[in-house]
This record gives structure tokens, C-alpha cells and sequence, in this order.
């Protein structure tokens, strides 16, 4: 009988240069812009935020949104609910900053399922200039925000976008999801771009407004139930690309349980298998813990076990490394949280894998392509 202790290990090792490579090359990657910008120097910028609903740190977001260090922007915010509460926040933060140009539109227009690019399109066709930023309720815009999106911008460019830091967790399961976006999501997101396949994230987009208008307007990310893999593919297919800023925004997210950071994570592995499978399929090992795992059983030894989790070890090190380099969250429970965070990942691509249905915040979506969904899932108006 063969033993299996030496492929195991060798498996193992080739795994674990994968892991360690990728945080390398995101490493190497954040905090750096790569060529001078191309972007018009103090052009005027259109920031439309889309909201719903008051979250934890809702008034510190909008607030920010009116301290920017840059010449010339306007605000506008779009509500898709006269009625939602955040109206009066939103009334009092205008009123407040007579200086800084802001409005705020109430009422979407159903072109899609997607319910953040419904609340855009007005916010979009109101935006009186040509270089528009498309930013989420939950980004903390530091004063540069804009240019540091503006920096990022190069010849071959299509958007600029920038993945979400999670910042400020409350709670352990919060940490979990810091562990999910930072030293995970983000890291294979600046690895992708580093080998020039960079896609797009929803939480901040830098649009060249005349562009995008000549591939069809903002309605043509329809094409797609996540407006951002629409956007990936819109760029793609123009001969563009999509790249990232030098470093990511945060994202504070304050506490949270253990349902609501697995109905987030299993809504955006279902959109990524829908959207792009091919790119999914292998993300049940983007983890340590599972390979790690499966190596020490294959071996089935003492010193396969002894290898994987030494194996491991380095990879924890590395990722943990990671983030103090970038400024990321850490804490004594920052490994806890790794090995809890890998320890959801077969589940959730599992889970992935079995149904097409999301809600997002109390919106039920089908997110099949749209050929096979059911059309009545929404009802077009425009």
C-alpha cells in the first residue's frame, strides 16, 4: 500500500502557495496606484448615494458625504420611499450645509429587480455632470474620497471601484464578516486585478457618465441581477477595464449575529454563482481550514496531520500579516475569527449552489439569469 503522506503534504504545500502567493500579490498591490491618473484634474463629480432605511452609523456616513476636500461636487440622495425614515436625516444634513450643492429625490423608477438600481436612475439622469460617483449608504468617505477614486483612473479605464473594509465590528460575528471582506474577499479581489482581471464592486463606482450612456445608460446594468457583475461585463465587453483604488474604503459595521452575516454572505455567493460560475466554482477552497483538512485526512498520519496544520498555521500568519499592513481590523479574536469564517465557506457554496432565491432588505429576488427567471419579478415602467 502507497503511502499517502507525501502527496498529501504535497498537496498541502501547492495550496498553501496559492494562498500565501495571492496575499503577496495583494500585498504588493494595496496602498499603490500603478501609473499617473488620467482623470481631469479638479473635473466636477456628481456623488449619487442611493439609501433605505436609518442603520447604526447611518448620520456619520451622510454627514461625510458633505466634508469632502474636493472644489466641485454635488450630492444626491435617493430614496425610493417617501415614507422611510431616513427622509428627515437626510432634510436636516441639507439644511445644515447650505455650502455644499445637495438634493434629495424620492421615488425609483422599476426597470429592474435590482431595487438599488431602481432607487439610482433619477439620481443618474439628475446628475448635472459628466463624472458621476455611485456610492452605498454604509461607505465612510474619508475627506480624499474622491480623489483617491479620481487617482486610480488610466487610459484603458472603465470604472473605478473599490471593495469594502469591514471596520468597527461589534460583536464577534462581526469580526467574522471583517474576516470575510478584508483578508479574503478584498485580498482575491487586488490579486484579480493585479493579473488584469479586475471586477467591479457596487459600494463605490467612478463612472465616466458619457460612457456608460454610450453602452446603453445606467438601465443597461439591468442586464444582470447584481449591478455590479453587469458592470463587470458592460466594461469587459468595451475593450476596458476595471480597476480598484489604491486602498479600500471602510465599511464600520457595528454588531452583528451570526443570521444576519450568513444571509448576507449566502445572498452574495448566490449572485457570484449566477452571475459568474466559472470564477465561483472554485471557491470552496479560497479558504485554509477545509484543505487543510482534507490534506490530513488523505495523508491519514500523524505527520500528514502535523503538516496540514503547520501548513495552515503559515497561512493564518500570512493573512493576519495582511491586514496589519493594509490597516485592517485585528484583535486577539482576529484567528477565531479566520478559523470560524472557513468553517462557513463549504456551507455557504453549498448553499450556493442549491436555491436562486435572496432577499435583500426585504426584497425577494430571483437571481437566475433573466431568461429563466420569472418575468413578473419586477415591472418595467421605463
Amino acid at each position: 500500500m502507497i503511502d499517502a503522506t507525501v502527496p498529501a503534504l504535497s498537496l498541502g504545500a501547492l495550496l498553501a502557495v496559492v494562498q500565501i502567493g495571492s496575499i503577496a500579490v495583494a500585498a504588493r498591490r494595496l496602498g499603490r496606484d500603478h501609473g499617473p491618473s488620467r482623470f481631469p484634474d479638479g473635473a466636477p463629480v456628481s456623488l449619487v448615494r442611493p439609501l433605505r432605511g436609518v442603520e447604526a452609523y447611518s448620520e456619520e456616513m451622510l454627514l461625510r458625504s458633505f466634508r469632502l476636500d474636493y472644489p466641485s461636487y454635488e450630492l444626491i440622495f435617493c430614496v425610493a420611499d417617501p415614507a422611510d425614515p431616513i427622509v428627515p436625516m437626510v432634510e436636516r444634513l441639507i439644511e445644515a450645509h447650505p455650502h455644499v450643492p445637495a438634493r434629495l429625490i424620492l421615488g425609483d423608477e422599476r426597470v429592474s429587480a435590482n431595487p438599488k438600481l431602481n432607487n439610482c436612475l433619477r439620481g443618474w439622469r439628475a446628475a448635472a455632470h459628466d463624472w458621476v460617483v455611485l456610492a452605498d449608504s454604509n461607505v465612510a468617505m474619508p475627506p480624499d474620497y474622491l480623489q483617491r477614486l479620481q487617482a486610480a483612473w488610466r487610459a484603458d479605464t472603465g470604472l473605478v471601484c473599490s471593495t469594502p473594509a469591514g471596520a468597527r465590528p461589534g460583536s464577534f460575528m462581526a469580526e467574522v464578516e471583517c474576516a470575510f471582506l478584508n483578508t479574503l474577499q478584498a485580498r482575491w479581489q487586488y490579486a484579480a486585478e493585479a493579473f488584469g482581471l479586475g471586477f467591479a464592486q457596487g459600494k463605490s463606482m467612478l463612472w465616466h457618465k458619457p460612457f456608460l450612456e454610450a453602452q446603453g445608460g445606467l438601465q443597461a446594468l439591468a442586464a444582470e441581477i447584481a449591478e455590479d457583475a453587469a458592470a463587470t461585463k458592460l466594461v469587459r465587453a468595451a475593450g476596458k477595464r476595471v480597476h480598484l483604488v489604491a486602498s479600500p474604503f471602510e465599511q464600520p459595521l457595528g454588531p452583528r449575529g451570526f443570521r444576519e452575516v450568513w444571509s448576507r454572505q449566502l445572498r452574495w455567493a448566490r449572485l457570484r454563482r449566477v452571475t459568474f460560475p466559472l470564477f465561483f466554482a472554485p471557491e470552496i477552497g479560497s479558504g485554509v481550514l477545509l484543505p487543510a483538512l482534507l490534506v490530513a485526512l488523505w495523508a491519514g498520519s500523524l505527520a500528514g496531520l502535523a503538516g496540514a496544520a503547520g501548513l495552515a498555521a503559515l497561512c493564518y500568519a500570512a493573512e493576519h500579516r495582511l491586514a496589519a499592513r493594509a490597516g485592517w481590523h485585528r484583535s486577539p479574536r482576529t484567528l477565531a475569527a479566520f478559523l470560524a469564517r472557513d468553517a462557513l465557506i463549504p456551507a455557504i457554496w453549498v448553499g450556493a449552489w442549491m436555491r436562486s432565491a435572496i432577499v435583500w432588505r426585504g426584497n425577494a429576488m430571483d437571481v437566475r439569469p433573466r431568461r429563466a427567471a420569472d418575468a413578473r419579478t419586477y415591472a418595467p415602467t421605463a
